[in-house]
């Protein structure tokens, strides 16, 4: 007999993280809290490498983590996995993108990475100020070669070779856009998808005891993969044919309402 324990994946951004405010509703924390205590485990399923979930593991107690499109998953104190891109292709990478007139980050479980040089994009120097206030920004610059990287992000530009990049990365990668001149970039064969799997496994849960809970395309995979969608009120129209469940925005409560409505607290 299988435990009827629900298993529960929340994204961050837009989800658990108001991408307005910067903060988790109390409602979400107090809603995971009691999830929790009913004995349903709780996962965030994020596109985020491990080294960028210090400001949220500081603020919700949880069960594991998925990290980096299913790159790393962790299961309370135990790796289930993890996976790094091999260090001759992150060097070729980094070239890739300079190459086609792009800019952006390398996401690692040790830390994240971005050219020591001011960029010429202004949206990088924005994140690049925003994640180095909050200690997440490596020492180590690209030029520098003594580290490895789970992911990697870039944005474009008027002068940028999207469909160069894309072919120079050819079909290692999945390219996710999410808008706003930004994508997403997550070695092949890797999704928030398959980080679900794993921890099923690892704790024998069924596919109609897993909830899932998302807003942006990078959430694609999980809600093609579970049966419980949970959509955000702002959200992309992607997702909108896998949505089993509508809720509000995030700071108007959004997971709390769907968690009660769906009867996990």
């Amino acid at each position: 007999m299988r435990n009827r324990h629900k298993a529960l994946f929340f994204d961050i951004d837009g989800t658990l993280l108001s991408e307005i405010n910067g903060n988790v509703p109390d409602s979400a924390k107090e809603a995971i809290f009691q999830a929790r205590k009913k004995g349903h485990l709780v996962f965030i399923n994020t596109g985020r490498a491990y080294s960028l979930i210090g400001p949220i593991e500081e603020l919700i107690e949880v069960d594991g983590y998925c990290c980096g499109c299913g790159t790393r998953v962790v299961a309370g104190d135990q790796i289930l996995y993890s996976s790094v891109i091999p260090h001759e292709k992150g060097q070729r990478i980094k070239r890739i993108i300079a190459e086609h007139k792009l800019d952006g980050i390398l996401e690692g479980t040790q830390g994240c990475y971005f050219r020591k040089e001011t960029s010429w994009m202004p949206k990088v120097e924005k994140m690049k100020a925003r994640m180095r206030d909050n200690g997440l920004v490596s020492s180590y610059g690209w030029d520098e070669d003594c580290y490895e990287f789970d992911k990697f992000c870039v944005f474009r530009d008027e002068n940028s070779d999207m469909e160069g990049f894309s072919k120079a990365l050819g079909e290692d990668f999945d390219i996710i856009d999410r808008g706003g001149d930004f994508y997403e970039c997550v070695p092949a064969g890797f999704s928030k998808a398959t980080g679900i799997k794993l921890v099923m496994k690892h704790y024998g849960i069924d596919l109609e005891d897993v909830y899932v809970f998302g807003d942006s395309t990078n959430d694609l995979s999980m809600f093609q993969f579970a049966k419980n969608c949970v959509l955000m009120g702002h959200h992309s129209v992607e997702l909108e044919p896998y949505a089993t469940f509508f809720t509000k925005n995030v700071e108007d409560d959004g997971v709390a309402y769907a968690m009660e409505e769906l009867g996990l607290i």
